[in-house]
């Protein structure tokens, strides 16, 4: 749970502090999927650093299952935009790491491994390393090094957002397909409408900086979801009522670009 949770950072050279968050709350319920979606400067990539423990908040507190989020910790996955995979160790040494680190005997972490790989499709890579793989197989082990740890809630920061249209499609149906299979509490930091969408449960819908939470709003497409759900009524409108959501925010920061704020 996000209670009250608000971040403002410090003036540069005695400059007046920017507010990144006013105080949100947000209630993440077991199994959710959702999506947080706003225009760029918002504050989105701001709150889910601090549910992962990487920032503190200035005003407010995260909860998970009830206890205080204090720092980064296993029971919270982070995937972030740039590949963070460890380049001196195979695609297999980097799903088992943090398992290591946790002191799991090797043949569970191998066993752990194993089944990752084989859900994100990379069976036959094991011994690869990140350079000899395309973006979309980085983050493929990316999402399994994450999983691999059973995290509470796993955290995703515009994971897609360097990929090609036709691979983060790809991407976007392979993660969708291993939650509605493993059911893991999902927040998805998202600056793209028609994958906020087809991804979520729900869509949270973030204002222009200071960041708030403007709308929080019922994805009631069902489960299994295929892309061809992308160009259904229900789907379309959908995407046309969040699209004035978002472009009501970003005219917001255009006009306050325009007078210098």
């Amino acid at each position: 749970m996000i209670d009250g949770v608000g971040r403002t950072f410090p003036g540069v050279r005695g400059g007046a502090p920017t507010v990144a968050l006013t105080p949100v709350s947000l209630t993440v319920a077991d199994n959710d999927f959702i999506t947080i979606l706003g225009p760029s400067g918002c504050g989105k990539s701001t709150l889910l650093r601090i549910v992962a423990g990487l920032d503190e908040p200035t005003v407010g507190r995260v909860l998970l299952d009830g206890v205080p989020v204090a720092g980064p910790g296993a029971d919270r996955g982070m995937v972030f935009q740039s590949y963070t995979l460890f380049p001196w160790l195979t695609v297999e040494e980097n799903v088992r790491f943090g398992l290591r680190e946790k002191g799991v005997p090797a043949a569970r972490q191998a066993e752990v491994a194993r089944h990752w790989i084989d859900k994100v499709g990379l069976a036959g890579f094991e011994r690869h390393h990140p350079r000899m793989l395309s973006g979309g197989m980085q983050q493929r082990t990316a999402i399994a090094r994450a999983l691999a740890n059973a995290p509470k809630i796993l955290l995703l920061d515009e994971p897609f957002g360097a990929l090609d249209h036709q691979t983060r499609g790809l991407m976007q149906e392979l993660l969708l397909s291993i939650w509605e299979s493993e059911k893991t509490t999902v927040l998805f930091v998202t600056h793209d409408i028609e994958e906020a969408i087809f991804m979520a449960s729900r869509v949270v819908v973030m204002s222009a900086r200071p960041g708030r939470i403007k709308a929080d709003v019922v994805v009631p497409i069902p489960h299994p979801r295929l892309y061809t759900v992308k160009t259904t009524p229900e789907f379309s409108n959908l995407k046309a009522r969040l699209t004035e959501e978002i472009r009501a925010e970003a005219l917001k920061v255009v006009a306050s670009a325009a007078a210098g704020d």
